[in-house]
């Protein structure tokens, strides 16, 4: 249990850093380079994937393995990430097209899009690509 306590803290931490990652490239490519704020999600989704899962691999779930190269393994971690994507993209979504005001302050939506995709994401990290404890030296 006190494992499971630590995987979910450091996914926690990993998960905060993503979200730095992901609202600020989606507030500085509205804001500062003016792209549409639905578009400029798909850019900073991606980049904050890649470190989360570059965060999981080294220290979430560090005495954990996913059997795969550190390739494949980020490919596994994308396809499995898809579906939180789906479920962050369509808050992010909801709440702009609910609320205009969020159209000027877009990291408002991909903050609240990230949290609820984060206990879709943990789960399927979790139990499908690093489900495997590392063997013992």
């Amino acid at each position: 249990m006190v494992k499971l306590h630590r995987e979910i803290f450091l996914f926690a931490v990993g998960g905060v850093g993503g979200l730095v990652v992901d609202t600020g490239i989606v507030q500085m490519l509205v804001g500062l380079a003016g792209w549409n704020p639905y578009v400029a999600r798909v850019p900073s989704f991606l980049i904050a994937a890649t470190f989360t899962w570059w965060w999981s691999r080294h220290y979430t779930f560090a005495d954990r393995r996913s059997d795969r190269s550190a390739h494949a393994e980020w490919l596994h971690w994308m396809g499995l990430m898809s579906v939180g994507a789906a479920v962050n993209y369509g808050v992010y979504a909801l709440l702009l097209m609910n609320f205009p005001v969020l159209h000027r302050w877009p990291a408002i939506g991909a903050a609240a899009g990230s949290v609820v995709a984060a206990f879709v994401n943990f789960a399927a990290a979790r139990s499908t690509l690093f489900k495997n404890p590392k063997a013992s030296a």
